[in-house]
């Protein structure tokens, strides 16, 4: 199934009667806050204080049919979790580094700093991480 984006997946959706209602649908049955009537409006990932984009994690789940009916909240602790996870693995991928005597974070090195971590290593127990291949020298 091919993903279509902007005008086109409008389009798509009101062809076919798409059971999922687009960004644009759910957004205008959202109620208004005081902060926008006042022009004080800050995106869901600001109020959250969080790195990953909230309204990202909300399109991919829409998107990835995971589940009919979805919670306001559900995006924002998506967004929170994948943020936390990405934050441990870069932790100890500098503590790798670190201990190798490197200043650069390779692939290599994120790959055992998940393996060297208990619960790490079984969350992604079926992670490959592809290497560059080293060039002519």
């Amino acid at each position: 199934m091919v993903i279509l984006r902007g005008i086109f997946a409008r389009a798509s959706r009101a062809e076919i009667g798409h059971p999922i209602p687009s960004m644009s649908e759910r957004r205008s049955r959202r109620r208004s806050s005081a902060a926008g009537r006042r022009g004080h409006t800050r995106s869901r990932t600001a109020r959250a204080e969080l790195l990953f984009s909230v309204s990202q994690m909300e399109c991919g789940l829409w998107e990835g049919h995971y589940a009919q009916r979805l919670s306001d909240n559900a995006p924002d602790y998506l967004a929170a979790v994948i943020q936390y996870l990405t934050a441990k693995i870069l932790e100890l991928a500098v503590d790798e580094a670190d201990n190798g005597g490197e200043r650069i974070i390779t692939p290599r090195m994120l790959q055992m700093a998940i393996l060297n971590d208990v619960l790490l290593s079984t969350l992604f127990r079926s992670l490959h991480i592809s290497q560059v291949a080293p060039g002519p020298n």
